[in-house]
């Protein structure tokens, strides 16, 4: 508001009644502000109740992890449009996109892949310090960084997502041609093929894959947040 607004608005308010007037001097008052939620919420009509409902004190993070090209992105964008259906707004921290920002500096090698899975891990918890449902999207191929990230969350706020798909699988999708240059030598350090993938140990979900469509794996996700009520059924 600028300031001669400011100014008008305070003169209204508080301008004295004239005598005789039929109407007292009104107040401006400030709406007051809405409660925190305890969790995520949304209305039937599939809207959230309220920007600060949005933004929930039970704000998550679903972790997917897998090899290259077993789908990550498919799953992390088809469970962020289907929590925008159910009026939950979310973000997307992809690993490729990542790449090209926070992470350019960084390279494969084991010790650039840990530094990679903690910046993310830590862009996150902030997300989520700020009522924000994260989803991230990224290889993070070693249990023990997974489990670095994991330890950095309260509680029940990590999601650890396995996307199971066989590396032969991955490896005829190959959209970007990796594993092709992988086996040829021209990528080093590349996951699966030269540089191993640890599989989780014991992931909150574990997709394997089915040929299925990718809503099939949402509908689980969506399922176990609403069981672990950082949800609601709508």
């Amino acid at each position: 508001m600028r300031d001669a607004d400011r100014e008008a608005k305070s003169t209204i308010a508080h301008r004295p009644a004239r005598a005789g007037s039929e109407h007292a001097t009104r107040q401006v008052r400030e709406p007051s502000s809405p409660v925190l939620s305890e969790k995520v919420r949304c209305t039937s009509a599939g809207q959230p109740r309220s920007r600060t409902a949005a933004k929930s004190s039970r704000a998550f993070c679903v972790w997917i992890t897998g090899l290259p090209a077993a789908g990550k992105s498919t799953v992390a964008a088809a469970l962020r449009d289907e929590l925008h259906r159910m009026g939950i707004a979310s973000h997307i921290l992809d690993g490729d996109q990542v790449r090209e920002g926070l992470n350019r500096d960084l390279g494969f090698s084991a010790a650039d892949r840990a530094e990679s899975v903690r910046r993310v891990g830590e862009v996150a918890r902030l997300m989520l310090d700020a009522g924000v449902v994260v989803i991230v999207s990224l290889i993070s191929p070693f249990q023990k960084d997974r489990a670095a990230v994991q330890s950095r969350f309260e509680p029940g706020r990590f999601l650890e997502v396995f996307l199971d798909t066989p590396l032969d699988v991955c490896e005829s999708r190959d959209p970007k041609g990796h594993y092709k240059r992988a086996r040829v030598g021209e990528i080093s350090e590349f996951t699966g093929i030269n540089s191993p993938y640890e599989r989780p140990h014991s992931p909150d979900i574990h997709l394997v894959h089915d040929g299925a469509p990718p809503l099939k794996g949402v509908a689980r996700i969506v399922e176990y947040l609403e069981q672990r009520g950082l949800i609601d059924k709508c």
